[in-house]
């Protein structure tokens, strides 16, 4: 057996080798911490790290060594992320309504610590990643229960900004109202017209009286400062905490599966590596035709032919001109794949105008 001191001097050179393969690691992970901002990415990428520590630590033999391994990377993980985070900063991140808002619920999940910024309406949040003000917008882009985002689907198509994350937040509607009112006494009620419309059946049963506003959480700031027990509003249970106002009845949706997709807009697009083959890639263009026959059938035989399959064919009206569409597709697959390049390429063909609005998983 080695004498103590020689082992030591062993384990001092490997430190210090290890101490510059450090150096060297940060360094990357401070290249990639300032392509996660650009790019509007999460610090943590779970199934990233899921699969790293699963291939690294089959590479050890030793059972009792590959205990350790797998903890040593986790530490090492662990330390990346926390450099990370501290090279992005607080990342200002735009969404449109006020603090309750679902929209800045859906912003506090994506970016936790981030410094969120709330505007009126969604084209005024879009607008102030595309000026420089902040460095991404969280905006809705589907409703499992009133369908499409109308407003911020034209967003995505005349706009600069590309969607790298998508997000499902359940969302569970509530009458809310000034402590001490009572059910009985609620005849109006004022909220997001896609409140409105995704309780339509629970208005309707007891002749509520409608009034639209911008977004819920305004609303609810209008209940709590009207002396008017008669005047509710549906919004989340963080509205009604944040604005210090009482429940009535919880879950009046219509559908009871109700949920909001909400996306993420920044400057930079990310596609995913052509390698990658999880099953879990998406992505997004919108086109219009060219003014011929059959193009929009040869545009959607194309995605098809290159074994892509649509989850979402929606239409717009083009503001600029009348009678004319634009088309919305959301697609699975890796649109970084030779593949996926090849079907844009064709695509651009038959289509008068492309974009790739984004990819994500």
């Amino acid at each position: 057996m080695e004498s103590m001191e020689k082992n030591r001097m062993i384990i001092d050179e490997i430190d210090k080798e290890m101490a510059v393969l450090f150096e060297k690691r940060m360094n990357v992970c401070e290249n990639i911490a300032e392509y996660k901002k650009e790019h509007a990415l999460p610090v943590f990428d779970k199934t990233r790290e899921d699969k790293i520590l699963n291939e690294r630590a089959s590479a050890i033999k030793d059972d009792i060594h590959r205990e350790y391994y797998t903890k040593f990377l986790q530490n090492v993980m662990k330390v990346s992320r926390e450099y990370q985070e501290r090279k992005i900063g607080k990342m200002k991140v735009a969404y449109s309504g006020t603090e309750g808002a679902y929209g800045h619920i859906a912003a506090n999940k994506m970016f936790p610590g981030a410094e969120l910024i709330a505007y009126p309406h969604f084209a005024a949040a879009y607008a102030s990643v595309e000026n420089g003000e902040t460095d991404c917008a969280v905006l809705p882009i589907e409703n499992s229960y009133a369908g499409d985002v109308g407003t911020v689907m034209d967003l995505a198509f005349s706009g600069n900004l590309f969607i790298n994350r998508v997000l499902e937040l359940d969302i569970v509607h509530n009458l809310i109202a000034k402590k001490g009112a009572t059910l009985d006494k609620i005849k109006t009620v004022v909220s997001h017209p896609q409140a409105l419309e995704q309780c339509e059946q629970y208005i309707k049963d007891r002749n509520y009286k409608t009034i639209e506003y911008a977004n819920t959480a305004l609303a609810a700031k209008y209940v709590k400062e009207e002396c008017d027990e008669t005047v509710a509003t549906i919004a989340s249970k963080e509205t009604a905490d944040i604005f210090g106002l009482e429940i009535l009845e919880s879950g009046v949706n219509t559908g009871k599966s109700n949920t909001t997709r909400f996306a993420v807009f920044s400057p930079a697009q990310n596609l995913p590596s052509p390698d990658s083959r999880d099953g879990n890639e998406h992505f997004i263009v919108v086109f219009t035709t060219k003014n011929e026959a059959g193009t929009l059938a040869q545009a959607l035989n194309i995605i098809g032919a290159h074994d892509f399959n649509m989850r979402n064919l929606r239409s717009r009206p083009m503001k600029e001109l009348l009678w004319n569409y634009y088309f919305f597709v959301e697609a699975e697959g890796n649109i970084g794949t030779k593949e996926g390049q090849n079907m844009l390429r064709e695509l651009s063909a038959v289509c008068a105008r492309l974009k790739l609005v984004g990819a994500y998983r």
